[in-house]
């Protein structure tokens, strides 16, 4: 005789996630003694918990006798149990390792050592020395600190384990809470490990974002705006602070440029990696037939750099300095004063442009700091020692590198062509979700400078 199980769809059904599912079915199936003529009907209690602890398949409707309830909801709990055991045990595992590799004992005495140089009288005699010093201080503490944590957590959860096992039924709750702590360390782990492969001078600083319309018209305006928006999401999911600090509107839709200043330690050597050419392909929503369109816009990042790493020399000479009208949707000099500011960098053709601030003078500053902390970036990437042995012929123009493209139509497909890194849920990269992209360039940034390193 076969033996069927009966889909209900009633008020006191039960759930029954799809992976406990694969363990219990031969258990369910010798249950249901069934004819396939006349399939009766059962009422099922919602006296089950539903797993939480973990991300779930679709979950399925199954019909059980009302008395075997609650030793199924037992055993779906226990295999939660069991599958946050193994986690736990990972976690604790990978926390060694990091620990173990962190050196955590020349951490700390590299913290004595800095402390016993800023406890001597003649500390701040070098003011731009005393302040490199105490950011390492600082750096190495927060490093100790996160390592700290992490031994923290694993420790806590691992008490969670062991109370469960004590415990004559399990408390839903510490496994919820257990579940959390193991994720947010997983994610701080994660983190870390990235901070690992930033090694620059300015990855530890803010970073000014530009966005600029490529070729595409309207469609490379509304794109450009698209790009804003994702980086405005990843900053925020980050928690660091955002400011778009200038935004230049498109004729139709989107914009034609815009600036956006992120706040946040290790955002320049997280976001370093966005600049180049970002390459749409979609059914155009700008267009009457609707049809396939390829737009461009440009990103470009720069540190975000102190006033105390800015001094740097620049003869009036090497500067090409002009003026215009700031434009925008209305103030009171919109239009009516050469407020906005563009100074290029002869001998390397360097070019930045600076509209936000409301005067002249302010924005001639603030421009001037663009320049100063982009020449930086290209001297240390052409290992330069001064300003001046900047090569200006093999300065990479601001966006000239394509670097991934976004597939709407005719199918779904975000692919970072460096890294060979993609994915087709283009909705999450578009709301933020970069790090996929971020960590796997870092990590091919990383092994080109081994392999640049062996060669030599």
């Amino acid at each position: 005789m076969e033996r069927h199980l009966r889909p209900v769809c009633s008020s006191t059904a039960i759930l029954c996630p799809s992976k406990p599912l694969i363990t219990k079915l031969p258990l369910l199936l010798q249950k249901a003694t069934v004819s396939p003529c006349r399939l009766p009907s059962y009422t099922f209690p919602l006296s089950a918990k539903l797993s939480t602890s973990y991300p779930l398949l679709p979950a399925v409707l199954l019909a059980t006798p009302e008395s075997q309830v609650s030793t199924d909801a037992k055993e779906w709990a226990m295999q939660d149990f069991y599958f946050l055991r193994k986690d736990v045990e990972t976690a604790a595992i990978r926390v060694k390792e990091i620990r173990d590799s962190a050196c955590l004992h020349k951490l700390e005495q590299e913290v004595a050592d800095l402390e016993l140089k800023a406890a001597d009288t003649t500390f701040w005699d070098d003011r731009a020395k005393a302040q490199e010093n105490l950011s390492a201080l600082t750096d190495v503490k927060d490093r100790i600190k996160l390592l700290n944590e992490f031994k923290s957590q694993v420790e806590d959860v691992e008490t969670i384990v062991k109370l469960t096992e004590e415990m004559d039924s399990i408390d839903h709750g510490l496994l919820e809470e257990a579940a959390s702590i193991i994720k947010e360390l997983n994610k701080g782990m994660d983190r870390f490990e990235l901070t690992q492969l930033l090694s620059g001078p300015y990855d530890k600083e803010g970073a000014v974002i530009f966005i600029t319309a490529g070729a595409g018209g309207t469609d490379a305006q509304d794109w450009a705006e698209m790009l804003l928006r994702m980086y405005v999401r990843w900053a925020e999911k980050q928690r660091y602070k955002t400011r778009v600090v200038e935004k230049s509107q498109g004729e139709e839709a989107g914009i034609k440029s815009a600036t956006i200043e992120v706040e946040g330690r290790y955002a320049y050597g997280y976001l370093s990696g966005e600049k180049g050419t970002h390459r749409i392909v979609r059914q155009s929503p700008f267009n009457a037939k609707g049809l396939r369109q390829t737009s461009f816009s440009g990103v470009d990042v720069m540190p975000l750099l102190p006033e105390e790493s800015l001094k740097v020399e620049l003869p009036e000479e090497d500067l090409d300095i002009s003026f215009s009208r700031a434009g925008g949707k209305g103030g009171q000099n919109v239009n009516k004063i050469e407020s906005a500011v563009r100074i290029t960098h002869i001998p390397t053709g360097v070019t930045v442009r600076c509209t936000e601030e409301r005067s002249q003078l302010a924005n001639k500053i603030k421009a001037l700091a663009r320049l100063k902390a982009k020449l930086l970036v290209i001297a240390e990437e052409q290992r330069a020692s001064e300003i001046k042995q900047i090569r200006g012929d093999v300065v990479k123009a601001e966006w000239g590198q394509q670097i991934r493209n976004y597939v709407f139509h005719p199918y779904k497909l975000v692919k970072d062509v460096r890294t060979g890194h993609e994915t087709s849920d283009i909705t999450s990269v578009m709301d933020g979700d970069l790090e996929p992209y971020i960590k796997a360039y870092l990590k091919y940034k990383y092994s080109m400078k081994v392999t640049a390193t062996v060669a030599n």
